[in-house]
């Protein structure tokens, strides 16, 4: 497979030393509107050719996927470009900054025969989708509750840097810089989380989100701090269950820790992933009745980039897919919907 990385910034450097490292790829082009960037990206990965725009590469043309890696506003309007070009894309979340779009970037790819997948980064947590597996065999049984958390507590430390003097940060808490705060970066990740490792889909929602003050004016230099630090979400799902879905860059203490709790009738997990290491624990049969809880070991599991190239060479899609992302981006935007008029609202098909 001959892929070409479209943008270049930190995230990027991901997806080159993943992709690099799957035997039968080939780092065939780099795309940064800096030409700098992109010329120094192409040196320190070994790349064959560098580029300043899309176009220019698409005119190219000697490669057969995509790399998207170019910010959350360009995914779609990029991904669309690459698809009528007959190129496969991986993604980065989220797939697109509303449903609509999502949507039609998922439909394109379809109809093009072309494989479209979403870099939801947590799907490679092996305790995750060994937690799936107790669900989709029946040991946790009908499942009544789930509760979910996505912590960060990079507004309290400098464990990542001073957003107060950064802009890699600070845009993030501007709702004019592009930023949809705490739900928009974070929330597919945590919804995903949640419906993958419970097997089942969003039914309805009901969000509050909150902006907390964090300068004086809340205004630093360009940046108005408008977007949402904190959110707290109940859903119901399609299985029957309900639960709480929550996340904060406020919480203290929390690095960048996802947590998954799921509740049946006849066992329970939960899923803890931190910055440094994941577990999954079990209460399950007999101990029920103590309520003993195991930990469960898991052995490692192929990335989203592996399955990436394993969709291209067998010509099919795998998971998590475009239209996946698409649905979960159609559960955030409705999100946003139920802040403004406080009212839980139905996911329609």
């Amino acid at each position: 497979m001959r892929l070409l990385i479209l943008g270049t910034g930190h995230m990027a450097n991901t997806h080159a030393r993943h992709f690099i490292e799957i035997e039968g790829v080939t780092l065939a082009g780099a795309v940064d509107v800096d030409p700098a960037r992109a010329e120094a990206f192409r040196e320190k990965y070994s790349i064959e050719r560098a580029f300043t725009s899309l176009d220019d590469a698409l005119t190219w043309g000697e490669f057969d996927s995509v790399a998207n890696v170019t910010p959350d506003s360009a995914h779609h309007a990029t991904t669309l470009k690459c698809l009528t070009a007959g190129k496969h894309v991986f993604c980065e979340k989220p797939l697109a900054t509303n449903y609509q779009d999502a949507l039609e970037m998922a439909e394109k790819a379809e109809a093009a025969n072309l494989v479209g997948m979403v870099n939801l980064t947590y799907r490679n947590v092996a305790q995750l989708q060994a937690a799936r597996k107790l669900v989709t065999g029946g040991e946790v049984g009908k499942i009544r509750h789930v509760e979910a958390s996505y912590l960060q507590s990079w507004l309290v430390s400098k464990q990542w840097g001073d957003w107060r003097t950064e802009s890699q940060w600070l845009w993030r808490l501007s709702k004019k810089h592009g930023s949809n705060g705490t739900l928009g970066d974070v929330g597919v990740h945590i919804l995903d989380f949640v419906v993958y490792g419970t097997d089942t889909e969003i039914d309805e929602v009901f969000c509050r989100l909150k902006a907390f003050d964090k300068a004086d004016g809340n205004r630093i230099g360009e940046y108005d701090l408008d977007a949402n630090d904190s959110f707290t979400m109940t859903v119901s799902f399609t299985n029957g269950a309900l639960g709480v879905v929550h996340s904060s860059r406020w919480a203290t203490g929390h690095v960048n820790e996802l947590r998954l709790r799921v509740y049946g009738d006849k066992g329970s997990f939960e899923v803890v992933h931190r910055h440094d290491g994941s577990k999954l624990l079990a209460c399950l049969g007999d101990d029920i009745e103590t309520a003993t809880w195991k930990e469960i070991e898991v052995e490692p599991v192929a990335t989203n980039y592996q399955r990436f190239v394993e969709a291209v060479g067998q010509g099919k899609v795998l998971e998590p897919s475009f239209l996946h992302a698409a649905k979960l981006q159609k559960a955030l935007d409705l999100a946003n919907v139920t802040e403004s008029d406080r009212r839980e609202h139905r996911l329609e098909n």
